[in-house]
């Protein structure tokens, strides 16, 4: 996998003051951005339905092919629209998405409720299958997603400093996401629904409540954030067969950090865990900045292993 060289432009004058440090920030951000929109996913899938979905990372490459392929098809059907493939090929990585997750939960995942064992194993194997798939449909090289032209270029903050357009739309698109997830949980009368299946499914069902549907249609909407967070991912980097289990194991770290059934926890979680891996690869190797974090994660857990944002609730 390749990073896009589009980062900072900083001078030479202040490469050790303010610009170094906002260049470790932003760069914390568009991790941010990744992690949270894989983490909603996440912590929906594990945290509220108590899934171990394995092949959460292969959802997330779903989404970023699925944007590549949009874009294949805009520069041959329209290419006059090109610039319009971007915003299609977010809601297309998202329907497809929510629409395997929904397929796999009807045809996998309502067998294995309550064996996590089970679940872990199957959803690995389908993992496995969707990575054949991606390199026998796409080749196995990495691919690369055009920038649109109007998130090209950057947007000078100081003397020195650049932020690129397309990061700063990645964010913006998170923002939008968390709180969309945010509404949809706690102001509709589906969220309404998903949070009494999965606080006491026998009392809800006793009610009336589809808790058969409900599962389906959860699980489904945690794949399709996993979509369109592979499909902001193709803003930052290339995407590879393999590309989702690179981020499969950061991300079950944010939602077990955070707190597994809080939504706060997962974002503020998704923040701090962006922000440390930013600066520590900026002040040691890669491998010992995961070292670190991972350090720091299992300190933390000892001490708070219900995570460090988690609710204090009776049961």
């Amino acid at each position: 996998m390749t990073r896009r060289s589009e980062r900072f432009v900083l001078s030479s004058a202040d490469s050790m003051t303010l610009p170094t440090f906002l260049m470790q920030a932003f760069n914390g951000l568009s991790l941010f951005t990744v992690l949270l929109l894989m983490a909603l996913g996440l912590a929906i899938v594990f945290g509220l339905m108590g899934v171990i979905n394995m092949a959460h990372g292969e959802l997330m490459a779903m989404g970023a092919y699925a944007t590549y392929a949009t874009a294949g098809f805009f520069q041959w059907a329209f290419p006059s629209a090109i610039d319009a493939f971007f915003v299609v090929g977010i809601v297309v990585a998202f329907a497809v998405t929510f629409g395997f997750g929904w397929l796999m939960e009807r045809g996998l995942i309502q067998y294995l409720y309550h064996r996590p064992l089970d679940t872990l194993l199957a959803t690995w194997g389908v993992s496995l299958i969707l990575q054949q798939v991606f390199r026998h449909a796409f080749g196995p090289k990495d691919v690369t997603v055009p920038t649109v032209s109007w998130l090209q270029g950057a947007v000078e903050v100081l003397p020195g400093v650049s932020l690129p357009l397309s990061r700063l739309f990645i964010i913006v698109i998170a923002l939008l996401v968390t709180a969309g997830v945010y509404r949809l949980l706690f102001a509709t009368r589906f969220g309404l629904l998903l949070r009494a299946v999965m606080q006491n499914r026998a009392m809800a069902g006793a009610a009336g409540i589809d808790t058969e549907r409900v599962d389906a249609l959860t699980f489904a909407l945690g794949c399709g954030l996993a979509g369109v967070a592979g499909s902001s991912f193709t803003m930052l980097a290339s995407t590879g067969p393999v590309t989702g289990q690179q981020y499969v194991v950061d991300t079950f770290i944010v939602v077990v950090f955070g707190g597994v059934e809080s939504l706060l926890g997962t974002i503020l979680s998704s923040f701090l865990i962006a922000q440390m891996q930013s600066t520590f690869e900026f002040l040691m190797s890669g491998s010992m900045a995961k070292a670190t974090i991972l350090l720091l994660v299992i300190v933390v857990l000892y001490f708070r292993p219900n995570g460090l944002f988690a609710s204090k609730v009776r049961r």
